[in-house]
């Protein structure tokens, strides 16, 4: 039995040793013809070209091929890097979401804060347009009785001036009267000046 376990490894070894083929260096190179030089016509436009697609290995044939417990280790620092990785990426995105779910949160604060501000300077200025408006009406109104007072003091003096005027008048058809009930002329008074 001791003989068949190094036959075995000896197996593993060798396999181990043989780098697996690589897909591409088996595929042929197809050449391609250069028309300018040929004299073939172009084909056709509604003819389609072919190109030729290389597609890789699948992974199951890669790990049929190779074996043993160092390809196992391989596979699972490999599988442990991609959890690694994966970990990483999510960790990533989710510093990018809280970071932006933050921003969101801080630009709508301020939002709010911008909109109390101006709601409290309109009110200000609405309560201030309001005190003007008072003031402009009171200050309108003592305006207008200061105007009905001076009418009124014009209207007693043009009456005391038309009552003046009405003693002079009487006075003057009283002493008329008297001259020319006496005869007399009336004297002109020429004072000094």
């Amino acid at each position: 039995m001791s003989e068949e376990e190094n036959k075995n490894v000896e197996e593993v070894e060798k396999q181990e040793q043989i780098p697996p083929k690589d897909v591409c260096q088996e595929k042929t190179e197809i050449p391609v013809s250069d028309h300018k030089n040929s004299d073939l016509k172009p084909p056709p436009l509604d003819e389609k070209a072919i190109v030729p697609v290389t597609t890789p290995a699948p992974e199951s044939e890669k790990k049929k091929i190779s074996g043993g417990s160092i390809d196992r280790d391989v596979e699972l620092a490999r599988l442990e890097q991609e959890k690694k990785l994966a970990l990483v990426k999510a960790w990533e995105e989710s510093q990018k979401t809280k970071a932006e779910n933050k921003a969101c949160k801080k630009l709508s604060e301020i939002d709010s804060w911008e909109n109390t501000k101006k709601a409290s300077i309109e009110a200000e200025l609405r309560k201030m347009e309001e005190k003007l408006e008072k003031k402009k009406a009171e200050y309108a109104e003592k305006m207008k009785n200061k105007v009905a007072e001076i009418h009124k003091i014009a209207e007693e003096k043009r009456a005391m001036v038309e009552a003046q005027k009405g003693e002079l008048m009487l006075k003057a058809e009283e002493s008329a009267a008297k001259f020319r009930a006496t005869g007399h002329t009336p004297n002109k008074w020429l004072g000094c000046f």
